[in-house]
């Protein structure tokens, strides 16, 4: 059975609208940041720490995209937003899915992520186990 995590821009966060293209640039951040740790430590960090590729079906990149894992360990991660509403706002936000099939590495990864995409955008961010991280400023 799939899982979700969702990564809501709540009032307080850097952002207060998110599209596909720019969780793509956040991920792509993130890789690139990795890289620079990792020139610095002298290995490849940044194939560690994001081991998939970027892909997307034809006809459908505008809904959602996915991780393909490079490694036999790492399978798929789904992204994808969308619009909540909460009261009389509506909360834009990022839906991490683990499809059927993923194993134990693709949720340590999509956990990381999850985690760093929620200290950038100062949102709140619901992890697959339902535990509710904030890291946004709030009163």
């Amino acid at each position: 059975m799939s899982q979700s995590a969702y990564i809501s821009l709540v009032q307080g966060s850097a952002a207060t609208d998110i599209t596909l293209d720019d969780v793509k640039e956040h991920l792509l951040r993130y890789r690139a940041q990795t890289a620079l740790t990792g020139k610095q430590l002298g290995w490849d960090y940044a194939n560690a720490a994001f081991p998939y590729t970027i892909e997307h079906k034809p006809g459908e990149d505008r809904l959602w995209f996915y991780l393909k894992g490079l490694k036999p360990q790492y399978r798929f991660i789904l992204f994808g937003v969308g619009r909540k509403q909460e009261g009389d706002r509506s909360v834009p936000y990022i839906q991490v899915v683990l499809p059927e099939g993923a194993t134990h590495g693709d949720k340590a990864k999509a956990n990381e992520y999850c985690k760093w995409l929620g200290r950038q955008l100062l949102a709140e961010v619901k992890l697959f186990n339902g535990r509710i991280m904030h890291y946004n400023p709030r009163k």
